[in-house]
């Protein structure tokens, strides 16, 4: 790789650049959700209340750190394939499909619910990203994305269990 090609992002994984263009897209549409997913989560475990308020809060704020957690990989895996990501707040709003809630207060059934569908929906839009890593042979983003799933199947079951 030349110092040109290094600046400028190029695929350091032998992709073509319409194979690194459609990952990275796919990639970062997936990145928008989980920060919209973390953000939403965190929201939630901050006005929650009731009756289960401390096993809701602190299921939530589980929920949330894993959540978080998966967002560097991803992004750095994007800039792997030679890509470029989120640049900004702006930017992810932009490509996300996880929809924010504004709502001022809401009983906590319904935040469960909520994060449940947003979790599962989750679940469906990597396993589409998975579909197109094989499609371009990108083995590495595919292993990633399988424990992505499993950790977003999880938190679905999770929030199921405790009520949702």
């Amino acid at each position: 790789m030349t110092k040109s090609s290094a600046r400028t992002g190029a695929s350091t994984g032998g992709f073509s650049a319409a194979a690194v263009a459609a990952l990275s897209a796919s990639l970062n549409r997936n990145l928008a959700d989980l920060f919209a997913l973390y953000f939403k989560t965190k929201n939630f475990h901050w006005h929650m209340s009731g009756p289960h308020f401390r096993d809701y809060h602190l299921l939530l704020d589980e929920q949330s750190a894993q959540i978080l957690a998966a967002t560097d990989p991803l992004a750095e895996r994007v800039r792997k394939l030679g890509g470029t990501t989120l640049r900004s707040m702006a930017h992810a709003k932009s490509l996300q499909s996880t929809l924010d809630n504004e709502e001022d207060a809401m009983p906590p059934p319904d935040m469960l619910a909520e994060l449940l569908e947003d979790n599962q929906q989750l679940a469906v839009n990597l396993r589409e990203t998975h579909e197109l890593c094989e499609q371009h042979g990108d083995v590495a983003s595919a292993s990633l994305i399988e424990n992505w799933i499993d950790e977003a199947e999880g938190r679905a079951w999770f929030l199921a269990e405790a009520g949702a």
